[in-house]
């Protein structure tokens, strides 16, 4: 079954986190990526630990569906071969340091020059225009330069980051968010356009009702762990065996968190009768609550929350996650055959679609330069020329013995 960007060709020029995460989003969504990695060693991420065995994790994360090919980008024949390609794609994604594409003769407006209905897709770290345009695009630096981690840990620890590097990964869904409008338009107008975004915008976009409350009220936000700003009792509380989150988020819900406590008498103390009352006096509330909770596992209480209409769940590691029977029946994690490591467990596409099938992972990451000949075959290189490209060290192609007796 075909899958709903069948038909599109995209040429992946990222590396590390963001650009590649939106090109395996479009890969998994059916569209034809090619995945070009520079000569000698490939994409900067092939180097981050940890390893399976010794391909880095980093990489197996965010690089399936994709075909590998490796250039040398240093050379005005690499540049060639890249351009060609480029101009025989529909959508070109780059996450590069603002200017680099234009000083490699790849810039959007030259390309589109010469093929009008090309889609580019550009993530940098800051933005193109303004005084931080040229600062490097690292993760932890946006969150903290977008005011992320000042609303994230505890009075005590101080501004925290999130334990993904959530900028990345949100500047690669507004990226993929953008070329599908852009592919939508060009399918009307027959005209492609340049999108783009960057780490900072897509931090900015996620700060939500935190960031309303300084535009409308003048409010600065401070970091509150895992409490609510404005409702209590709402966050994390100990159990017997770990924590638990509990997010009775109404006047009734609170009356039925007391019922399932059998700490009925709450309901009437002056210091929790209101919302307002509770937010007062949220610590001492917490510590009753917990003398309760703490008489049962998290699991106990959970279902019983549940049943009762109170929003429960335990506070899962990965190990619980990953073995979690709602995960498995959710398909969200498959498994495809890597041509180094056997079979591959990975996360899947967290989107289903009733028209098309439900699983995502088709083709494990490549590794670097796997497909590097056919692609070039597929552009149409003369066989001569892939041999000299191949000999003058322009093109590289792993397994190279067996792949040229397709030549």
């Amino acid at each position: 079954m075909t899958r709903p960007l069948a038909g599109l060709r995209v040429l992946d020029l990222t590396r590390a986190l963001s650009g590649p995460f939106s090109t395996m989003t479009l890969a998994d969504l059916g569209a034809d990526v090619i995945k070009v990695e520079p000569t000698p060693n490939g994409d900067m991420i092939r180097q981050w630990g940890p390893f399976d065995e010794d391909i880095s994790v980093y990489y197996l994360s965010a690089n399936r569906n994709k075909k590998g090919i490796g250039v040398d980008f240093r050379k005005p024949e690499g540049l060639a071969f890249i351009r060609k390609l480029a101009l025989q794609s529909d959508i070109v994604v780059e996450n590069f340091k603002v200017g680099t594409m234009a000083s490699m003769g790849l810039s959007y407006e030259s390309l589109s020059q010469e093929k009008p209905s090309l889609i580019m897709a550009s993530i940098s770290g800051f933005g193109s225009t303004g005084p931080a345009r040229n600062w490097a695009g690292f993760d932890q630096i946006a969150q903290g330069y977008s005011g992320f981690m000042s609303l994230t840990g505890t009075p005590e620890s101080g501004p925290t980051r999130v334990g993904t590097a959530i900028g990345d990964l949100t500047a690669g869904m507004w990226a993929v968010i953008g070329v599908l409008a852009a592919v939508i338009e060009m399918k009307a107008s027959g005209k492609g356009q340049h999108v783009e975004t960057s780490l900072l915008a897509s931090l900015l976009s996620l700060l939500s009702v935190q960031g309303q409350r300084y535009l409308s009220v003048g409010e600065v936000p401070q970091p509150c762990g895992n409490v609510h700003p404005v409702i209590a009792p709402y966050g994390t509380f100990e159990t017997s065996d770990g924590p638990i989150n509990l997010a009775p988020a109404t006047q009734e819900m609170w009356v039925r968190l007391c019922a399932v406590l059998k700490l009925d008498w709450l309901v009437a103390d002056p210091r929790f009768v209101r919302n307002a009352d509770r937010m007062t006096h949220r610590h001492a509330l917490k510590e009753i609550l917990e003398g309760a909770l703490k008489q049962h596992p998290r699991m106990y209480w959970t279902p019983m929350m549940i049943e009762q209409g109170i929003p429960a769940g335990p506070i899962n590691t990965l190990d619980d996650v990953f073995r979690d029977e709602q995960v498995l029946a959710c398909n969200l994690v498959q498994t495809v055959e890597h041509a180094r490591l056997g079979q591959l467990r990975q996360v899947a596409l967290p989107v289903n679609m009733s028209n098309h099938d439900s699983n995502s992972v088709v083709s494990a990451p490549p590794v670097f330069g796997q497909d590097t000949l056919q692609v070039a075959i597929d552009i149409g290189i003369s066989r001569d020329q892939i041999e000299q490209l191949m000999a003058d060290g322009i093109l590289y192609q792993a397994d190279e013995s067996k792949e040229r007796e397709r030549l």
